[in-house]
């Protein structure tokens, strides 16, 4: 019995209660009820405060409403036992029967296990890491990879539509800065004061001059401009070979310069004037973000006729929304949080809704450390630390892992000798460790001809393997049961929190259950021993497991190793 299946239970029981005129609840039942595994293994399987929250409303006391629940509780099927805690509690035992029956649950819908259609039609598009096309991808922009291609794995098991959105900026001053170094790099000099440096500087400069061995005999200004054109094509390439390595790829690579080439940025304009949201002052055309909650007015066209910066945002926003996006989701670091108001107060002037149809995440800075300190330079990159950097430190699982296992509007540190060691220390060992050593008693059992070889990603017909769910009913067994059966809670949480870090706590979680089950409880059997009945439940439990912490695992982007 899985929380969904509890939560159902209670629900008819309470429904029931009305319908005899026993309760009496004036606003209805509520179409779910919140249950919890307590902290405390005697005080059941789940605990739920339902009676707290309704008593006032049906007008009786907490405790009295309990028992009433727990009454016509004990009669369903799957419970084993209901009592009444404290001031209302209703603390409720599963039957081992019901509670095994998960692991069938799990093998039979193999991939698909967690998954819902939470956003079921609708259409997300998901922008995250985004970095300059001006150098490699720093370590900031190496979370986002990391969170965001998590967070679109997430919304896609959860009935989502999601389109992952690069937005390469490559309209601007940073660009002209780029181009001028690379050309004081081909020519022997050092970089402008302004400008970028690091070997890859050297090396797209080498690259273009390799294509273009006549380029520094053109006059200056249009040797920039080819360096300006093979650099920023060089650097786009580089860019997405590091991410498609990293294991994440886009559907989407739009260039902002597309946004003015096309006029996507007057039409922006035009629609907030029809709108009745913008006006002329000092020769400027200002935006009125104030009245949607920005702390000021924003300049959108400046008085030498010029976009500012914030049209540009205008009109990508307005793009998205004519590409038919019902949410418009972007992923920034911690040094464009004062951008958030005005870029709301955006989406209310073209009369959407601020946090539905726009939504804007903060990420955190990282930090790296070896022996104990920060690092602060990159072999390649100069003053940067790079996506490369970190995997060539610890390889993609354990960073792609380690990025996504925190709330990414917290600071964080990695401790790069931890996540490379492959003790149980290290969650993302820890983890995997778990996979492979399941996989391990899967092929003896198979090889013994106690089971069917069960794949990864199943699914697979538990009653073929001659499963009795209700012989699986240690206390261990138990606690693996019940952390197997919150796997699709967790994810949706994770979907509508916006939270891929729960999904990697979770699976440590069921690691750990994993290992406890493992240490008290014998699958295979021993020596002569004949396999018997409970030897095949438990291998049941065992596949589940595995199957659970690969789904867990491919959401995160980190492979599941059938062998350590």
């Amino acid at each position: 019995m899985t929380p969904e299946q509890l939560s159902t239970a209670i629900v008819h029981a309470l429904t029931t209660l009305v319908g005899r005129g026993a309760v009496t609840l004036p606003d209805g039942v509520p179409a779910q009820v919140v249950v919890e595994r307590p902290k405390v293994r005697e005080h059941g399987d789940y605990a739920t405060n339902l009676a707290l929250q309704l008593a006032k409303r049906a007008g009786v006391p907490p405790r009295d409403l309990a028992g009433l629940l727990a009454e016509e509780l004990r009669s369903a099927d799957g419970i084993a036992e209901v009592e009444v805690a404290g001031p209302g509690f209703l603390n409720v035992r599963v039957s081992s029967g019901a509670q095994g029956a998960v692991a069938a649950q799990v093998l039979a819908l193999g991939s698909a296990y967690g998954s819902s259609d939470l956003f079921a039609g609708e259409r997300i598009d998901l922008e995250f890491v985004s970095a300059n096309p001006t150098g490699p991808i720093h370590i900031g922009g190496t979370r986002w990879a990391a969170v965001g291609d998590a967070l679109g794995r997430i919304f896609s098991f959860t009935g989502a539509e999601v389109t992952r959105e690069y937005y390469f900026n490559d309209h601007g001053a940073q660009i002209d800065r780029f181009a001028r170094s690379l050309l004081a790099s081909a020519q022997g000099k050092p970089a402008p004061e302004d400008g970028y440096g690091g070997q890859y500087i050297v090396d797209i400069a080498d690259a273009v001059l390799d294509r273009r061995p006549d380029v520094l005999d053109l006059p200056e200004e249009e040797a920039q401009e080819v360096f300006r054109a093979e650099g920023v094509e060089a650097m786009f390439t580089e860019i997405k070979k590091t991410l498609h390595d990293f294991g994440v790829d886009f559907d989407v690579y739009f260039h902002e310069n597309h946004l003015h080439e096309t006029g996507a940025v007057q039409r922006a304009i035009d629609r907030l004037t029809e709108l009745g949201n913008t006006y002329e002052q000092d020769g400027a055309l200002w935006l009125r973000t104030e009245q949607f909650g920005d702390d000021k007015d924003r300049v959108i066209v400046r008085s030498n006729g010029q976009p500012a910066y914030l049209s540009g945002d205008l009109a990508y926003y307005l793009d998205k929304r004519e590409r038919g996006f019902d949410r418009c989701l972007i992923m920034l670091g911690a040094d464009h949080h004062g951008y958030v108001g005005r870029m709301m107060a955006m989406c209310a002037a073209f009369g959407d809704v601020p946090g539905t149809n726009l939504e804007i995440l903060i990420g955190q800075l990282v930090n790296l450390l070896s022996d104990g300190a920060p690092l602060r330079m990159s072999k390649r990159a100069g003053t940067v630390i790079t996506l490369d950097d970190l995997v060539d430190a610890i390889g993609r699982d354990a960073a792609r892992y380690a990025l996504a296992r925190y709330t990414s509007d917290s600071e964080i540190d990695i401790d790069l000798d931890l996540w490379a060691r492959a003790t149980s220390d290290n969650p993302v060992y820890y983890v995997q460790y778990a996979h492979a050593r399941v996989s391990s008693i899967l092929r003896n059992a198979a090889d013994l001809g106690l089971l069917l070889p069960v794949a990864p990603h199943g699914p697979v017909d538990p009653d073929e393997t001659g499963f009795d769910p209700s012989l699986l009913s240690h206390e261990k067994e138990g606690e693996l049961l019940r952390a197997l059966a919150e796997f699709p809670r967790v994810v949706t949480s994770a979907a509508q929190l916006r939270e891929p870090h729960r999904v990697a706590r979770y699976l440590e979680e069921v690691a750990a259950s994993y290992h406890r089950f493992y240490d008290n409880c014998r699958v295979l059997p021993m020596g002569d021993e004949e396999a018997g009945d409970l030897h095949r439940a438990r291998l049941v439990l065992v596949a589940a497991t595995r199957q659970v912490i690969a789904n867990g695992l491919d959401l995160l982007g980190v492979s599941a190793p059938e062998r350590m």
